[in-house]
């Protein structure tokens, strides 16, 4: 049967628009993502899904065939039984081709858009949601403009998916083109990083806990470490990640926003606005990075978890002497109050050991050891450690006294993990779609923000990168001076 929904929702019905229905991103995330809303009661009744793609030879019939497969692939129903994923796409999925985009296309967009609203007495609003290519962003927000697609009888808004722009200047282009034709309330710049519960769980174990937050700062902190490690290669990207290489692919945009998050200042009230505002301060306080403390790497064959891989220039689609970046740790200053003299590691990679996200946060020794006369007995750093992926969760390591004697410390650590608690957590694209149809732009970027990131790493993009080689299966460059180590509190500068 179809997914129940909540039709006491207080939220109103929309039209999503994916541009790019039929490819990988709507497959894997956006399509598993609005059923699991849909299923789960968090959609209001009457919400629709319109593909739009340039397949000709895909209808409302193949489109729903296609999306049905997809949710069973996904594993969303029990094993075997489609049934109620299928009645659910027939119900809520239709599908409009766009062919080459030209004026026409657009016009019969709208006309769609229309018929689908008087059939099912929607009002008005759409979400235009660009699952496309960054180089497609430009020509389908200026359609969008000229066919009136940027204005409704409802709300309208605009998703766009990083990466928003190559560096400062295409940055600034695209903000321009977008304020063209949509005010700046219309725009959702999606970072699914920032969906995650963990992400946001950051904000209120900072601020909702007295005992962390006057403890987050230059007097009680030593370093802030944040890593996402990724044991995967490019996995058939090739043509994309050759041109971004990873400090335009992770750092630009899912670094730097986790930096933000953990640096930036308590925020005058818990609302978009205010939120982004003290986001982007942080961008703003950052010095210029120097070329010492940056290190780019890439990563060769090796092995990991006892399979045999190939290194990144045996990958299908890349150039024999690539010089793009599957590695970059670098060194942050922030120049303020709260900050000042506190480092801060942000280091990415594929083919690392293991797929981890996490914050990393070493607390300062206290200014005199009690203990510094005692054989055996020198303490440890106090290390919070909050994990977005996989384990989510927190961990604090504090010191004890082993039993018995002599007087000997011992690091002990107290845990928490959010699906013991709470179960299973929600996906990020789950929270990020509810909250475009709230209208809520607390976990969105800003185009503030885009330019102030942009603003500080085009000048790394402007220069030669020296590119030095890593194992598969490793922690990065073996000669790298700064950040050589793991990661749970050991990466920690030398």
């Amino acid at each position: 049967m179809t997914p129940a929904l909540n039709h006491g929702n207080s939220i109103e019905a929309c039209v999503f628009v994916i541009f790019g229905a039929t490819g990988d991103l709507m497959r894997r995330k956006l399509l598993p993502a609005l059923y699991r809303l849909a299923r789960d009661g968090k959609l209001p009744p009457d919400c629709r899904i319109l593909g739009v793609a340039r397949n000709p030879e895909f209808d409302d019939a193949r489109f729903r065939d296609w999306s049905r497969d997809a949710l069973v692939e996904a594993k969303l129903e029990a094993e075997g039984d489609g049934a109620a994923i299928a009645q659910w796409c027939v119900a809520h999925i239709d599908y409009q081709p766009i062919g080459d985009g030209a004026a026409g296309d657009y016009e019969a967009l709208s006309r769609r858009l229309d018929t689908l609203d008087a059939t099912h007495k929607l009002p008005g609003n759409r979400v235009h949601y660009l699952a496309l290519p960054p180089a497609v962003f430009p020509p389908t927000i200026a359609a969008l403009g000229a066919s009136g697609l940027n204005r409704s009888k409802g709300w309208t808004r605009l998703v766009i998916e990083k990466p928003f722009g190559r560096d400062l200047a295409s940055a600034v282009a695209l903000n321009q083109l977008v304020h063209a034709h949509f005010d700046e309330s219309q725009v959702y710049r999606i970072d699914h990083y920032l969906g995650k519960e963990t992400v946001q769980n950051l904000l209120a174990f900072r601020f909702g806990n007295a005992l962390f937050e006057s403890s987050w700062n230059r007097h009680h902190v030593q370093s802030v470490q944040i890593t996402v490690a990724e044991a995967l290669g490019v996995e058939g990207r090739a043509g994309y990640y050759e041109q971004a290489g990873a400090l335009r692919d992770m750092v630009q945009n899912h670094l730097t926003q986790l930096m933000t998050l953990t640096a930036m200042e308590v925020p005058a009230a818990f609302e978009a606005d205010s939120i982004r505002f003290e986001k982007v301060k942080v961008l703003r306080s950052l010095s210029s990075l120097k070329a010492e403390n940056v290190v780019y790497g890439q990563y060769t064959d090796g092995d990991i978890e006892g399979k045999h891989v190939v290194g990144y220039r045996q990958e299908p689609g890349v150039a024999n002497e690539s010089k793009t970046e599957t590695f970059v740790a670098m060194k942050l200053a922030i120049e303020n109050w709260r900050w000042q003299g506190v480092p801060f590691y942000l280091r990415t990679g594929k083919r690392l050991p293991r797929r981890v996200t996490q914050i990393v946060i070493e607390f300062r020794m206290p200014p005199v050891s009690l203990f510094r006369t005692m054989h055996a007995c020198r303490p440890s750093t106090n290390v919070l450690t909050i994990e977005m992926q996989p384990d989510e969760g927190f961990d604090l390591s504090f010191e004890v006294k082993s039993p018995g004697e002599p007087f000997r410390l011992q690091t002990e650590h107290m845990h928490f993990r959010y699906p013991a608690a709470f179960g299973e957590l929600s996906e990020g694209y789950d929270t990020l779609l509810r909250d475009i149809i709230e209208g809520d732009q607390t976990l969105f970027v800003h185009a503030d923000e885009t330019e102030a990131s942009w603003r500080f790493y085009t000048p790394l993009l402007e220069k030669p990168r020296p590119i030095q080689p890593y194992w598969a299966g490793s922690w990065g460059p073996e000669t790298e001076p700064l950040f050589h180590g793991a990661v749970a509190g050991e990466w920690l500068t030398k």
